[in-house]
């Protein structure tokens, strides 16, 4: 982890949430399982703080067999009151149960476009969306893109995709760069947009 850098001012000083600042948050990300990962864990955070979900997330992890959709739309009821047992988790039956119906609208997409990867993309023609925002109060909590994005969600039967909740995703997986201009990650993925070709 850099040290004596300018970051976005929600880095703060955890180091947990530096490290996800500086590695994760932004950086376009194209394969299907952290994809599935991301948005499950965006979808967790739903009423909470981000740091509460990074912070369980190698519990939420190994709970929910490292996000493996194949296991996960295997799960009956008696998985799903095991998991609401589990205090390394977020215990709340709705979020729970939205995983599995998730894990099947994921699927569905991967079966019909190749990849979620491929769908998820085509929304900003597999290009990352630069903006330049001097202030974290610029950054917005959602867009139009992310209406449209949450509408057609939403419509394929997932829960937990609000608009809110889908730019956020959006932020995460790198679809906009939304660091703050001063922050030393912005220039790092505007530079390398080209190449975003990562896990």
């Amino acid at each position: 982890m850099q040290e004596n850098v300018i970051r976005c001012a929600w880095a703060g000083s955890d180091e947990l949430y530096q490290r996800y600042h500086d590695n994760e948050w932004g950086r376009p990300v194209h394969d299907d399982n952290r994809l599935f990962e991301m948005l499950i864990l965006e979808g967790m955070q739903a009423g909470l703080s981000w740091i509460t979900i990074l912070r369980k997330r190698e519990n939420l992890s190994k709970a929910f067999d490292n996000f493996n959709i194949d296991k996960i739309l295997q799960y009956d009821n008696k998985k799903v009151e095991e998991l609401l047992q589990d205090p390394g988790i977020i215990r709340n039956r709705l979020k729970v149960r939205a995983v599995i119906t998730n894990a099947g609208a994921f699927r569905n997409i991967q079966k019909e476009y190749g990849s979620f990867d491929a769908f998820l993309w085509s929304f900003v023609n597999n290009e990352p969306i630069q903006n330049c925002w001097e202030t974290i109060s610029e950054v917005p909590a959602k867009t139009e893109l992310s209406d449209e994005i949450s509408k057609i969600m939403k419509k394929r039967g997932f829960k937990f995709t609000g608009s809110t909740i889908m730019y956020s995703f959006m932020q995460a997986v790198g679809l906009v760069n939304d660091h703050t201009t001063d922050c030393f990650v912005y220039q790092d993925i505007k530079s390398n947009k080209k190449n975003t070709k990562n896990g």
